[in-house]
């Protein structure tokens, strides 16, 4: 290559990343995409080792082997834990692991955007940064509602709320970077409806036995805001023998739990804005994340809007990739001077 010569696009692989408390998320430039549970275990002992024959495993292997394992899951309401070095360790190999499963070509170059909660501390950021960057040429950290408004190109007069596992993200995006405060970030997500669900179901359900992530798993498969059309029956061991148990209420109940807090939020932010553009973000909702899955809520969260005059909400199409492919769309279209900042 000639001095000032530009590199062609097969020499730099773009990536975009979305790093989330239950799963974890990258689209890359040559067409891979995918995702993983974000979870990472390494073998108790040796022998651990040898019935596994693996010195790390990730995702739902990890989850499947985790009574082998020293399991992390190093992410929680979206951003680092501070806690010991091998959570630190447990992100790096993860992200390390999200990279290799887009195949990239030997020496090509990396640009990658990632995407955090919107109110992370600025410490938060870059600490994903710091992680991210031992496996990367050019990094920008972005909030994750920012990189999906960016992805459906809803760049002005729109609100995206992103409801993942550890964060709900709030975003207003006004033709313009989003600054401070167009974003929000609230706890109550999709691992407070499961700690909701766990605790109503030990109540009702005291000689019963299940776990978290059984509990997880029923509220993935039934969850719904509203009315159901059917009641929800579940098989959960009681002294050893499977049984069938109705959790109808207790995953509705669990699941409207983190509604007043989301409707809140957006009809303060609503309230905030400029008051001419007010109507036209009320009908401009964009719902994404794994909660947005939830049976029921577009229709919930559309009708209280509707309460001050007007609204409208959709769902982004592909939940899982919503986020990381806002973020790819965004590395595509980054200036140069923009590399390696965090916004």
């Amino acid at each position: 290559m000639q001095p000032g010569e530009m590199k062609s696009a097969d020499e730099v692989l773009y990536v975009g990343i979305d790093l989330g408390t239950s799963s974890s998320a990258i689209a890359a430039s040559n067409g891979e995409k995918k995702w993983v549970e974000s979870y990472v275990g390494w073998p108790k002992d040796f022998i651990s080792a040898k019935v596994l024959g693996k010195s790390v495993l990730f995702g739902r292997e990890a989850l499947k082997n985790r009574l082998s394992l020293d399991l992390y899951r190093p992410l929680e309401k979206g951003v680092l834990k501070e806690g010991t070095a091998k959570d630190a360790e447990a992100v790096k190999e993860l992200i390390h692991y999200l990279i290799k499963l887009v195949n990239p070509s030997e020496g090509q170059k990396i640009n990658a955007v990632v995407g955090v909660p919107a109110e992370s501390f600025k410490v938060n950021k870059l600490a994903i940064r710091s992680a991210v960057s031992g496996f990367t040429d050019s990094i920008m950290v972005v909030s994750e509602p920012f990189a999906v408004a960016y992805g459906l190109n809803m760049l002005n007069n729109a609100i995206v709320i992103d409801i993942g596992a550890g964060t709900v993200d709030f975003c207003i995006m006004h033709g313009t970077l989003p600054a401070d405060e167009d974003q929000k970030t609230i706890i109550n997500a999709g691992d407070y409806i499961d700690q909701q669900l766990n605790n109503f179901l030990t109540e009702k359900y005291p000689g019963s036995t299940f776990n978290m992530n059984m509990v997880k798993g029923f509220k993935e498969s039934n969850g719904f805001v509203g009315n159901s059309s059917a009641p929800i029956k579940v098989e959960i061991p009681v002294a050893g023998k499977p049984t069938e148990h109705d959790i109808t209420d207790e995953v509705k109940r669990a699941c409207e739990s983190i509604l007043p807090a989301i409707i809140e939020t957006v009809t303060e932010m609503i309230a905030k804005f400029d008051p001419e553009y007010q109507a036209k973000v009320r009908d401009n909702v964009i719902l994404s994340g794994g909660g947005s899955q939830i049976r029921g809520i577009r229709e919930y969260i559309e009708g209280r809007l509707k309460e001050y005059g007007s609204g409208k909400v959709t769902v982004a199409t592909d939940p899982v990739f919503s986020g990381a492919n806002g973020a790819l769309a965004l590395a595509k279209d980054m200036p140069k001077g923009y590399w390696d900042q965090v916004q």
